[in-house]
Parts: C-alpha cells; structure tokens; sequence
C-alpha cells in the first residue's frame, strides 16, 4: 500500500454544559480521551497525533498521554457554535503556515472510549483499496426507521405510513454515525469543509461498539458496556 502522510486530530474544547469536564472525565480510571489517543497512537497510520483544545489542563493531559498540542484553538473555534469541520480546518491551515502538508486526516471524537486502532486501520484500508474520499463507521438502526412515530397535538401518527402493515425484514435496513471517527482526504476536506462527500464509504459496527455519551446515565451504560466488551 502506498505511503501517506496523515494526521490525527482529536477536538477537545474545555466547556461542556451537560457532563462537566467531559473530555478529561475519568472513565474505568483515566481520562477519557486517553482512549482516543491510544487508539491513535497504536494504529501506526499517523506522523502526528494532536489534539485541538483552548483549555491547559486538557493540553497537559494530551501530552502526558503522548500528543501534541503545538498551539491553542482560536477563540472562534472555542465557542459553542464552533463545528468540527471549522476546528479541523484551522488545525490544518496552521500546520500548513508552519511547512506541514498531510493526505489524510483522520478525526477522532475525544468522548468516544470504544475507538480501536483495529477500526482506524480498517476504515483507512477502505478509503485506500475502495477508492473513496471519506470513511466513517456507521451502526444500524436497531428499529426500522419507516415505522418511526411522532406526536400531534397528542396523537400518535406515522411519519410514513404506507409501511405499517410491511414486514420489518422487507424495509431498507438504515444507519446512523456512530460518533467515533472519520477519515478523509485532505484536499477534498479543504474543498468541502466537512467529514462528508459524495463519494464516501463506511465500515458497519455492531451496536455493542457504539454508546453516545451525553448524560450521567449514557457514561454510566457506556463503562458496563465496555466492562463486558473488554473482559
């Protein structure tokens, strides 16, 4: 496989209104972007791994761990309103002022303790052999979304109603981001300014590699979950 400089950069601002301290929130006995760091670190894919954060002990913590942190995120991609796309396109452009210039750039969700060097390599091969501008891995709905309901002024209503009485097997299985990682080519990144294109692939997880975590509760199901993954 041809060689390729990439680089990892894992997003992680130091406000967070729903779990505070988020990204440094001990999970089963670090913090809990070590995990994506050493997924980072351990796949062998990256000449940099960095993390981009405007909060110090987050930084110290990167370093500590084994990234870098050459410089803080300005403060219009510190805010709340800030993208992912906009942080990763700063990281880039200074890299780029100081004579870096990457292929690849994979992006790597700070929350996300379920990332294995096995699926960065796996997602970055697809990319490579398949020929796509992106990958991400993506998990399956568990319930077909035809049947999804809503609410109208009390009422409960199909939003497609021409699939009730369709048997589940015969609907179109859908997915959805599983909020881990995303590959993509650096050029075609620039052109677009997000972790989508038009010629995007994906790798499917089972929903036991998948926990969204926004709530005490969803931390406290993601470390059973893990617990039963890992032992």
């Amino acid at each position: 496989m041809q060689s390729y400089k990439n680089i990892a950069i894992i997003p992680a601002r130091g406000g967070s209104k729903r779990i505070p301290r988020k990204n440094v929130k001990p999970f089963l006995g670090k913090p809990i972007i070590a995990y994506s760091i050493e997924a980072a670190l351990q796949s062998g894919l990256f000449s940099e791994v960095m993390v981009s954060t405007d909060d110090k002990e987050i930084a110290e913590i990167a370093n500590q761990l084994g990234a870098q942190v050459p410089f803080f995120r300005s403060p219009q991609t510190a805010n709340d309103y800030a993208t992912i796309g906009e942080v990763v396109e700063e990281v880039l452009l200074r890299y780029q002022q100081h004579g870096s210039i990457f292929d690849n750039v994979c992006c790597l969700l700070a929350t996300a303790p379920f990332i294995t060097k096995e699926r960065i390599r796996e997602a970055y091969e697809k990319m490579l052999t398949e020929h796509y501008e992106a990958v991400f891995p993506i998990v399956r709905f568990s319930y077909p979304i035809q049947r999804a309901l809503r609410i109208d002024n009390g009422k409960v209503l199909m939003f497609h109603p021409e699939h009730f009485a369709k048997r589940s097997q015969d609907l179109e299985p859908a997915y959805h981001d599983s909020g881990q990682f995303y590959w993509m080519r650096v050029a075609e990144f620039m052109k677009q300014k997000r972790f989508f294109a038009q010629n995007t692939g994906a790798i499917i997880l089972s929903e036991t590699e998948v926990q969204d975590i926004d709530t005490e509760e969803d931390w406290k199901l993601a470390e059973l979950k893990y617990r039963l993954l890992n032992e």
